[in-house]
């Protein structure tokens, strides 16, 4: 019986071929290859005979994956930028991008090559990039890169750094630290331009009177310190300086300010009286809030709806309704219209001063004078009239 077994051949060589015509097809379920020596020999045929060509078209086929829009563009561009490339090549090619992430690859690759680094125009380029299109967090970093001392400063860097975070509330603080930096500098002096962001960034925070007092320290430091470096300040500079001290109550300082600017050939213009005026009402001293009104509309001058309202208020409330509704009226001949609680000061502080009539007339007139007064408006300030009346 052992001799049989011996003698019967292990497998016949077509179920060979017809089972194992690929080294990828598996046995057959119902008969299995018991023998180890058989299976070793097998395997290394299939691995190492050279396929056949219908074999290879049943082997999958690597997919290569096409490069991106934005890829392609930033081979050109890389192509572009020769061995030698300068700074003003770079620059150049980060103005000319769209994107504001080609244009930080770019910035990033070129930074990489050898015996090149990046100066200050190249920063300043992508930095005003990436604000443009609103990266800010990829604009905070090269910020504190350059600040980290990665380029040379400019004044049109710092000034960059320092627009850019006055316009972040979080960084109110850095850009005064970079203007104190940029002070300490030897070459990189503040300007008239970097005074000006400060100033104006000191102003946005002036809305309530116990705040303004808190800042108006700064304001001072700023203007000492702009005037022991040499710089000449502009109308501009000077109405926001003058509005600090008038925000404040101290109009005597802001006064002081007006008469400074002839000196440095500063023209007052709406603003500087207009800020001014307001001062003086608020502070209880409408005369002189007046007299200021009045000699900037001899300089054909004309104040803000919102300056003309107080001082028509402070008038009234001081009794002075002559003056006061001339200056309503004078409101009125430039297209613009007091409010309801302007309206209702002026007319009801007539009618408890026993001047009825003088009272219901004038609001007869405002009525013709005045195009936006609706029939809502006049009933409103026809309804006070007869109460203060009866009071």
């Amino acid at each position: 019986m052992l001799g049989k077994l011996l003698r019967r051949p292990l497998l016949s060589s077509s179920r060979i071929c017809n089972h194992l015509s690929s080294p990828f097809q598996s046995f057959p379920p119902h008969r299995s290859i018991q023998n180890p020596v058989l299976l070793i020999t097998l395997h290394r045929r299939f691995l190492c005979s050279p396929s056949s060509p219908t074999e290879n078209l049943d082997l999958p086929i690597p997919r290569i994956r096409s490069q991106t829009p934005l890829e392609k563009q930033f081979e050109s561009w890389v192509q572009k930028l020769k061995p030698g490339f300068s700074h003003s090549d770079v620059d150049e090619a980060l103005r000319a991008q769209s994107d504001p992430d080609l244009a930080l690859d770019l910035f990033r690759w070129t930074a990489q090559q050898r015996g090149y680094k990046h100066n200050d125009l190249t920063y300043l380029t992508i930095i005003k990039t990436l604000i443009s299109c609103r990266r800010y967090h990829l604009a905070e970093t090269l910020v504190e890169e350059v600040l980290a001392g990665a380029c040379e400063m400019s004044v049109p860097l710092y000034n960059s750094v320092i627009r850019f975070c006055c316009g972040r509330k979080f960084l109110f603080n850095r850009a005064f630290d970079v203007y104190k930096k940029m002070w300490r500098s030897d070459d990189c002096k503040p300007n008239l331009e970097t005074y000006a962001m400060l100033f104006n960034s000191l102003l946005r925070r002036f809305n309530k009177l116990n705040v303004c007092y808190v800042y108006l320290h700064a304001v001072r430091s700023l203007t000492k310190q702009m005037k022991a470096s040499g710089v000449i300040p502009d109308t501009f500079v000077m109405n926001m300086i003058i509005k600090a001290y008038s925000k404040c109550l101290e109009v005597d300082e802001a006064i002081r300010v007006f008469r400074e600017m002839g000196l440095y050939g500063c023209e007052p213009n709406t603003y500087t009286y207009g800020y001014i005026a307001k001062g003086l009402c608020e502070k209880g001293r409408v005369a002189q809030g007046l007299d200021f009104y009045k000699e900037m509309r001899v300089k054909g001058l004309f104040p803000s709806s919102s300056t003309c309202m107080i001082l028509i208020c402070s008038l009234a409330m001081e009794r002075r309704f002559k003056e006061a509704v001339e200056v309503c009226f004078d409101m009125l001949s430039n297209s613009m219209s007091p409010d309801l609680l302007t309206y209702r000061t002026l007319l009801e502080g007539l009618c408890r001063e026993g001047q009825d009539g003088e009272a219901f007339d004038l609001l007869d007139e405002l009525k013709k004078r005045d195009k936006l007064m609706n029939e809502k408006t006049f009933k409103i300030l026809l309804n006070g009239l007869h109460i203060v009346g009866r009071e």
